[in-house]
């Protein structure tokens, strides 16, 4: 496993929750809909400390929804602490001014899920009522404060948009440049980032309906399309097209170039070998760096990892591998939630688009 020049991983994204006020229907840890296994008190702090042994550059607060976690700030500020630049990412559902300032103070980045320009189809996806508005305010209220905060001279860090890009959505996406971004003159980024099929995205009827097929995705990647996206937002706003693939983690690559040195953690300091799929090998709290590397690479260097994502050309085909690795390597619970998935009434049914 390639490492940072401190001996462990570059960054850490480290699902700290999978409570969730929204119920998304591409979510790919499925929060909301499974106990949130986050820590408390000093064993939440006890395993901060031991990411930070890791000696990380970065680590990213995801979830779930990491603001439902009392002591998230304290967790933000002993990572920034310890010299390891901290991001979240959130919904915005429960921002209110307090917080806004608290989290740009706190963390150097902070992103905001808004996979629609309108309410209709951002709820639709993320599958709450009114969670359009709450991203929205809270969106807001980070740019009315980080304004406020510059005039004031204190140091703080950047917010803006991350966008998953599904066939629901993704006519949309110059809207979000010429519409919705304007709206926020503070904001320094937004992310158009591929859905990819981890989760709830690679269930059968999601991949067939809600996926970009592979023509889209060849237009949404093309130079052409991010220079016209580029072209239609706000001067000063970094507009991205992220197309996620090294998330497909193709064994080609990863016999050429090594196992990316990013660690995925969930909440209790249990270790995901492969950051889209199922299965565990390893404990943060348990384990030490060098056998957790060695049991990320064997998993990665698998027989059947190695066939079953070789094979790989197509999105569908993307789909039905991680189905496949899913059921190899996920628990028990895990295999159950999966077979829940077809009999439970998921907000997966949306209206595809072209």
């Amino acid at each position: 496993m390639k490492e940072n020049s401190g001996g462990g991983p570059t960054d850490i994204i480290w699902e700290i929750t999978y409570a969730c006020p929204l119920r998304c229907s591409h979510c790919y840890s499925e929060s909301g809909r499974r106990p949130s296994r986050h820590l408390k008190g000093e064993p939440l702090l006890e395993l901060t400390d031991a990411l930070i042994a890791l000696r990380p550059r970065n680590v990213v607060l995801a979830g779930g929804e990491p603001l439902v976690v009392k002591g998230v700030l304290d967790v933000a500020r002993r990572f920034t602490d310890a010299g390891v630049r901290a991001a979240l990412y959130t919904s915005g559902w429960n921002v209110d001014r307090a917080k806004a300032e608290a989290i740009l103070t706190t963390f150097q980045r902070v992103a905001v899920s808004l996979d629609g320009t309108t309410a209709e189809v951002h709820n639709r996806i993320r599958g709450r009522d009114r969670s359009f508005d709450r991203a929205m305010n809270a969106l807001r209220l980070l740019d009315e404060t980080s304004r406020e905060l510059t005039s004031r001279g204190v140091a703080h860090g950047t917010f803006g948009i991350d966008c998953s890009v599904m066939r629901s959505n993704l006519h949309q996406l110059d809207e979000f440049c010429t519409r919705i971004a304007p709206l926020f003159p503070a904001m320094r980024t937004l992310v158009f980032g591929l859905t990819v099929p981890g989760g709830l995205a690679g269930r059968e009827e999601f991949a067939e309906h809600e996926l970009l097929d592979d023509e889209q995705v060849a237009r949404l990647t093309g130079r052409e399309r991010t220079r016209r996206l580029r072209s239609l937002a706000p001067a000063g706003l970094s507009v991205m097209v992220d197309d996620n693939m090294r998330l497909l983690m193709r064994p080609d690559d990863i016999a050429a170039n090594g196992v990316p040195p990013v660690l995925q953690v969930e909440p209790d300091g249990d270790i995901r070998a492969m950051s889209s799929y199922l299965g565990t090998v390893a404990n943060v709290l348990r384990d030490a760096p060098d056998v957790i590397w060695e049991r990320v690479a064997a998993r990665c260097a698998d027989p059947f990892v190695v066939e079953t994502l070789g094979g790989v050309r197509t999105m569908r085909d993307w789909a039905a591998a991680a189905r496949s690795l899913d059921l190899r390597f996920g628990t028990p619970a895990d295999r159950a939630r999966i077979a829940a998935r077809t009999a439970t009434d998921l907000p997966a049914r949306l209206p595809a688009r072209s």
